[in-house]
């Protein structure tokens, strides 16, 4: 694999978790929210990754990259409280909240920003060794 490819594999993994920070965030954005029927009610979203093996016209400069095939609803069910003095129960005194668990929400933002993290780690040691190795010809 050629030493640029390192840069694209990187950076692929940095824009996939960049879309799962920002699905988390919208998640967590609307962890509160209400409506006053299912059909309405905001439900969680989760991005949907593949790896990529990207193997071009020369096979030893393959690479594998990730890709963002979708975001996806959670299929768990939303939540029903009763609740008849809120404003926005429904005839039978439900509201319905989102299926969200903000635990798991802020464990997934700590996951996707470790991976991101790493990914910069990736990079910059990948520039230092190039460097170090284009300052050995002098």
């Amino acid at each position: 694999m050629s030493l640029y490819r390192i840069f694209d594999v990187a950076g692929s993994g940095m824009s996939a978790q960049s879309v799962r920070l920002n699905t988390t965030a919208s998640n967590m954005a609307n962890a509160d929210s209400i409506s006053s029927s299912v059909n309405q009610t905001y439900r969680g979203r989760h991005p949907v990754f593949s790896a990529m093996l990207d193997q071009l016209q020369d096979p030893n400069n393959a690479g594998v990259e990730v890709k963002v095939n979708g975001i996806v609803e959670s299929p768990a069910p939303v939540r029903m409280e009763y609740r008849p003095d809120h404003p926005l129960a429904n005839a039978q005194g439900y509201i319905y909240l989102p299926n969200i668990n903000p635990a798991e929400e802020l464990a997934n933002m700590i996951s996707a920003s470790r991976s991101y993290q790493d990914d910069v780690e990736v990079m910059n040691t990948s520039k230092q060794l190039m460097s170090r190795t284009l300052d050995l010809g002098r």
